[in-house]
C-alpha cells in the first residue's frame, strides 16, 4: 500500500468566547482546512495528499497555521484565497510559498537538544 506524500495539518483550535489569546479556529481555520481538502481532491490526489485538522501549533498570533510534514515548513495567517496557490506551487510543486511561511526566527518554540533513547538509537529488525 501506498504511503501518502504529505499531509497538511490546520489548526482549527478554538478558545473560549473573551479569551485574551488569538486563535485559528475564529480566523478561518475550518474554512482553509475545507478548502484544502476540496482542492487536493479537485487536482485528483486526495489519496496522495491528506488535509486534517490539528490542535493547537502554538503559532496563536500568526493567523491560521498550516504545517506541510514531512516537509517540515510552516506557514501562517492563511486564508482560503491562499490554498490555490500553496496546493499548486507546494503541494504539488515542491516550491515553498515564501510569503506565506513563517521564518525560524518568528516561531513561538523552544529550541532543544532531542535525546532519543536507546531503544530508538538503531533500526528495529523487520521494520
Amino acid at each position: 500500500m501506498a504511503r501518502l506524500q504529505r499531509t497538511i495539518f490546520v489548526c482549527t483550535r478554538s478558545r473560549e468566547a473573551g479569551s485574551k489569546k488569538a486563535c485559528c479556529g475564529a480566523r478561518g481555520g475550518e474554512a482553509v482546512l475545507e478548502a484544502l481538502k476540496v482542492a487536493t481532491a479537485e487536482r485528483g490526489m486526495k489519496r496522495v495528499f491528506r488535509a486534517t485538522s490539528s490542535g493547537c501549533l502554538d503559532q496563536c498570533d500568526l493567523g491560521v497555521t498550516v504545517v506541510v510534514y514531512p516537509d517540515d515548513v510552516w506557514y501562517g495567517g492563511v486564508t482560503v484565497e491562499d490554498v490555490p496557490e500553496l496546493v499548486d506551487r507546494h503541494i504539488l510543486g515542491g516550491e515553498v510559498v515564501e510569503r506565506l511561511r513563517i521564518p525560524d526566527d518568528k516561531m513561538t518554540g523552544v529550541a532543544r537538544e532531542v535525546t532519543l533513547l536507546p531503544e530508538l538509537r538503531e533500526p528495529a529488525e523487520g521494520r
